[in-house]
C-alpha cells in the first residue's frame, strides 16, 4: 500500500497489537491506515504491540501513532520506528512542544511526521508547529482538545471548536502543508453525524478525516464528493476561461476571474479523486 499524505482524505486507525487487520485496512477504502500505539493500546501492552505492530507493518506498510512525549514508550517507539522501511509515516499525538516536535522530526529523518494537535498550547502554537522542517500535515484531535480547553462541543457540528479549527487550517496554508485533517467521530453507527461533520470541517478548510472503524471511510468520501450541480458548473467555468492569464472573462452571464477558474479546477479534482 502507498499513501498519498499530500491528498488523504481518509486515514483509519488500526490496534497496533492486531497487526491481522492491518492487510484487511489496506484493502479498504481508506487512503491510509493507522497502526495505533497510544490509544488502542494498554500500559502493560505497550512493549508487546510496537513489536508485533512494526512486524505487521513490515509485510503491509501503514503509518504508525506513537506515544507522546513524556511518556514511558516515546523513545523506544521514535527509535523503533525510525529507518523502519514498513512505516510511511508517523503521527505523533499531543503536539505541542516545539523543541520536543523538532526533535522528533530530526529523530525520524525524513520520515513523513504528521502531528496531531490536541491541547490548547498546540492549537496556540500551531503556525509554529506547522513550519517546522519535517512536518507533512496537521491533524486535530477535537476529543482531546475540548477536554483540555474545558469545552463542551454540545452541537452537532461542534461549532464550540470552530476557533481551533480555523487556527488550523491557517496555520497549515501559511506553512504551505495541504489542509488539516479533521479528528474522529467517536459514534461510528451514526452515519449522518458523520457526514454533517465531514462536510461542516471540508467547508473551514479540512481536507481529510481520522476514522476509527471501517464503515466510515465510505460515508466520508461520500460527504466531500461534490455534488452534480456543483460538478456541471465547474465544467462550464472551465470550458469557458480556458486558459484564463490575468483578466476576467465572462462565462454565461458570470464574471470569471482566477480565484473562481481555480476553484472549480479543484472540484473537478475531487470528482475524479
Amino acid at each position: 500500500m502507498t499513501v498519498n499524505l499530500a491528498t488523504a482524505r481518509t486515514l483509519l486507525f488500526v490496534p497496533g497489537h492486531k497487526p491481522e487487520l492491518f492487510a484487511k485496512a489496506a484493502a479498504s477504502e481508506a487512503d491510509g491506515f493507522i497502526a495505533d500505539l497510544e490509544d488502542a493500546v494498554a500500559p502493560e501492552d505497550k512493549t508487546r504491540a510496537r513489536q508485533v505492530a512494526l512486524e505487521g507493518l513490515d509485510l503491509t506498510p501503514g503509518l504508525i501513532r506513537i506515544n507522546a512525549a513524556g511518556t514511558p514508550w516515546h523513545d523506544d517507539d521514535l527509535d523503533a520506528v525510525a529507518g523502519r522501511r514498513g512505516v510511511l509515516g508517523v503521527i505523533l499525538p499531543k503536539a505541542e512542544d516545539l523543541k520536543e516536535v523538532r526533535r522528533v522530526a530530526r529523530r525520524l529523518a525524513g520520515v513523513p511526521l504528521l502531528l496531531l494537535v490536541e491541547s490548547a498550547r498546540g492549537v496556540r502554537d500551531a503556525t509554529d508547529l506547522a513550519m517546522l522542517r519535517g512536518v507533512t500535515r496537521l491533524c486535530f484531535g477535537s476529543l482531546d482538545y475540548a477536554l483540555d480547553t474545558g469545552i463542551e462541543a454540545r452541537s452537532d457540528l461542534e461549532d464550540e471548536l470552530l476557533h481551533a479549527r480555523s487556527t488550523l487550517v491557517m496555520a497549515s496554508r501559511a506553512a504551505g502543508l495541504p489542509g488539516p485533517i479533521d479528528g474522529v467521530v467517536p459514534d461510528f453507527r451514526n452515519e449522518e453525524l458523520l457526514t454533517a461533520r465531514t462536510r461542516r470541517a471540508f467547508d473551514l478548510g479540512f481536507r481529510g478525516k481520522l476514522c476509527i472503524h471501517p464503515s466510515q471511510v465510505g460515508v466520508v468520501h461520500r460527504a466531500i464528493m461534490p455534488g452534480d450541480e456543483e460538478i456541471a458548473w465547474a465544467h462550464k467555468i472551465v470550458d469557458g476561461a480556458g486558459d484564463l492569464q490575468g483578466a476576467a472573462v465572462q462565462v454565461d452571464g458570470e464574471m470569471v476571474d482566477r480565484p473562481v477558474l481555480l476553484k472549480a479546477r479543484e472540484i473537478l479534482q475531487r470528482a475524479n479523486f
